[in-house]
């Protein structure tokens, strides 16, 4: 089943207390939503690093983030182990251990099935889904030395859907939420989490850096309709926090979901009606 939470719910926790003394790590830290959940952490007590494969730029975050005290700026290509393994160790060399990994680099591919580029389509499985693998397999020994700790994978609602000229991206977000699923039953004796997050439409540039094929088709006005980077983090905080399965962000989308498993028909028509040539800030 799908866990639905979005916002904070008052009363039942305190975000600040639970991350007190809390090291993460988040990939894709150089903006959008890797960004927006650092510096939400680090408001709620927790040390982070912020990762990416250009250094600059992550670094960039982290000081518009404005807490050096609690912020550390690591390069890393998710598609190297090496580097990986290097991020865990250094990360455990500065501040001891890890209790959140947060899995969130990746990017899209835009093109029809007949024509799409497939050295790009492996590119996106590289990043998408093998490094995600490779990070928890990095992650995992550190975390059951320690006693436990948690991993966040950032999905997709598309990992739910199949969307037209979306189809290879949506796939490696299928994958993902299968692999994810399936790591928090083996983790579980472990007291590693591992959580799925699955959000819809963001407003961030996910879009403009999509590789974009020949038949570059989509839905008009989506980013600019959808969720904050900032929404997506709270849901991520919740999950953790809340040791969730998976959360759908925003709700309406299990709606989505819902009407896709159960009036196939009656969706499809529908999106193949919204399908129209994308600009890049579609």
């Amino acid at each position: 089943m799908i866990g639905t939470l979005d916002f904070c719910p008052g009363g039942k926790y305190k975000p600040h207390m639970q991350l007190r003394g809390k090291v993460a790590v988040i990939t894709g830290a150089s903006m959008g939503i890797g960004e927006a959940l650092a510096r939400l952490l680090v408001a709620r007590g927790a040390t982070v690093v912020l990762s990416s494969r250009d250094l600059s730029r992550v670094e960039a975050a982290r000081q518009r983030i404005g807490t050096p005290e609690r912020t550390t700026a690591i390069a890393c290509d998710v598609c190297r182990r090496s580097q990986l393994d290097a991020l865990v160790r250094e990360t455990v060399i500065r501040h001891g251990r890890i209790d959140l990994w947060v899995n969130n680099a990746g990017f899209g591919l835009v093109d029809s099935v007949e024509k799409m580029d497939m050295g790009e389509c492996r590119r996106m499985f590289d990043t998408n889904l093998f490094a995600v693998i490779e990070a928890m397999q990095a992650v995992i020994p550190q975390m059951k030395r320690q006693g436990g700790g948690a991993i966040v994978n950032v999905s997709s609602v598309a990992g739910y859907i199949a969307v037209p000229y979306m189809s290879a991206y949506g796939a490696t977000k299928h994958a993902l939420n299968c692999i994810t699923k399936a790591a928090r039953l083996e983790l579980r004796a472990s007291g590693i989490q591992v959580t799925n997050v699955c959000p819809g439409y963001v407003q961030t540039s996910f879009s403009d850096n999509a590789v974009r094929g020949t038949d570059d088709l989509g839905v008009p006005g989506s980013v600019k309709h959808g969720i904050t980077p900032d929404r997506v983090a709270r849901a991520v905080l919740n999950a953790y926090v809340q040791r969730k399965r998976e959360i759908v962000v925003p709700w309406r989308d299990l709606v989505t979901i819902g009407l896709y498993r159960w009036l196939p028909g009656l969706f499809e028509a529908g999106m193949l009606r919204l399908m129209k040539p994308r600009t890049p800030s579609q």
